[in-house]
């Protein structure tokens, strides 16, 4: 069955048009998730001479998406229950424009720098609201549905980082190339500022979120019989959140190492700077089609570790022929490298499989990600640390493999099926048996 067609299957079972503009938000607001992120790498110099930046300011330019990802996807749950999930990603993708639109017109370092701060807390704060979404409106779909998410979110990243320096170019202004992505952000207000009516009420049922009262059950369980939400804290004792969140950081760190130091290995194998970037675009271009393909084949499975080994394999496999092989055969083991990235559409898929409820979901999206990012931000410093001492790329491929040996171990725990409130249950249960022993 198609996208498509799952997407039609899924209308049937409630109202038609709000399911679409629901499928509708969604894509918009994963279209710009990244853009402000992604925008600026292209003109990095530019920005660093016209802004008169420092080298310090640059480095944390380039730090704050994983700041912001970590620190404000952290509180989003709680902002969620005050202000309702349709309104706060309302709220964020207004943020998001905002932060989008001052930063593009300043001349200041310092306000540059605080106004992408704010745009990436817009991110941040959709970064972990969608898969909540996802989980109560489309329960018995998370796996298309984050297809669809995945791909716009993949869509939105390499449409920033590609178009970014031909505006600049036909413009001559790298203020209005950085501007534009503010207009595609009030486009993704529409469909939100439409469903404001239909937010779920804040302290309902689980499960039965406004425009979802079709009662869906997860392996038997009514959403009335599952264990309350967890929060941060009770989610930092879980094992089970812990898995999730290393096998998120692992992907992360793998994704931030390879956009960052790509080109730089290419480069140190005998590629010009011109080929290098064709095959980092290459390697862009490729995470669309991967973020289609993974979510749909991870979902006709009842247990995702066959996908996690799978996954894991074509990263060993890549990683091993741009080390060893012929530098000429470079584009083979990219490709494979991408395919092994659909770890981070099938981690985005484990926060809604793991969980029974979109509260719980909504946890541990957060948990998950904050911890997740928070890791994987070592991983550029950590290669360039290791090249920088060695001369060569040995110690850094070695760590790639560590990175791997712990996505492969925590994979296989968080890809079995099993839930959060299960493992809470079970937690709660054995305390007073222990307190008797």
């Amino acid at each position: 069955m198609t996208v498509l067609a799952e997407l039609r299957s899924e209308s049937r079972g409630r109202t038609g048009p709000l399911a679409w503009l629901l499928v509708l938000g969604i894509v918009l607001a994963a279209l710009n998730l990244r853009t402000a992120v992604t925008s600026v790498g292209p003109l990095l110099d530019q920005l660093a001479q016209g802004l008169g930046m420092s080298s310090v300011g640059t480095a944390l330019l380039t730090t704050l998406p994983v700041l912001a990802f970590a620190t404000v996807g952290a509180i989003t749950p709680s902002l969620s229950r005050r202000l309702g999930e349709h309104r706060l990603l309302l709220l964020a993708l207004v943020t998001l424009g905002v932060g989008l639109l001052v930063r593009s017109l300043v001349g200041s370092a310092p306000v540059f720098l605080l106004s992408s701060a704010v745009a990436l807390s817009g991110g941040a704060v959709g970064n972990v609201l969608i898969p909540t979404l996802i989980k109560r409106h489309f329960p018995a779909r998370t796996g298309v549905m984050t297809t669809v998410y995945t791909t716009a979110l993949a869509a939105g990243t390499m449409l920033a980082a590609a178009a970014t320096v031909p505006i600049e170019r036909a413009s001559g202004d790298w203020h209005i190339a950085l501007g534009v992505w503010a207009a595609l952000a009030a486009v993704a207000t529409l469909p939100w500022l439409a469903l404001l009516r239909s937010d779920p009420a804040r302290r309902r049922t689980p499960g039965n979120a406004a425009g979802d009262a079709s009662g869906d059950t997860q392996d038997g369980v009514a959403p009335e019989a599952a264990a309350p939400a967890s929060g941060l804290r009770q989610l930092a004792r879980s094992r089970l959140a812990w898995m999730v969140a290393v096998y998120f950081g692992t992907q992360s760190m793998i994704a931030y190492i390879m956009f960052g130091w790509l080109p730089t290995i290419l480069t140190d194998g005998g590629y010009s700077t011109g080929e290098a970037g064709f095959v980092l675009g290459v390697f862009t271009a490729l995470n669309i089609p991967v973020s289609i393909i993974i979510p749909v084949v991870a979902s006709r499975f009842r247990d995702q570790r066959p996908v996690v080994v799978g996954l894991v394999a074509a990263y060993a496999a890549g990683f091993l022929g741009l080390w060893l092989a012929p530098v000429s055969t470079a584009m083979v083991w990219v490709v494979l490298i991408a395919l092994g990235m659909g770890s981070f559409p099938l981690a985005l898929m484990m926060l809604g499989l793991r969980t029974r409820t979109a509260e719980s979901t909504a946890a541990l999206s957060a948990f998950g990600q904050s911890a997740g990012y928070l890791m994987a931000g070592a991983g550029p410093l950590a290669v360039g640390l290791l090249h920088d001492l060695t001369g060569g790329w040995t110690l850094p491929y070695a760590m790639l493999f560590v990175v791997l040996a712990a996505q492969l171990v925590t994979g296989l725990y968080a890809g079995r099926r099993r839930y959060i409130e299960d493992e809470r249950r079970e937690r709660v249960a054995a305390e007073p048996a222990t307190i008797q022993g």
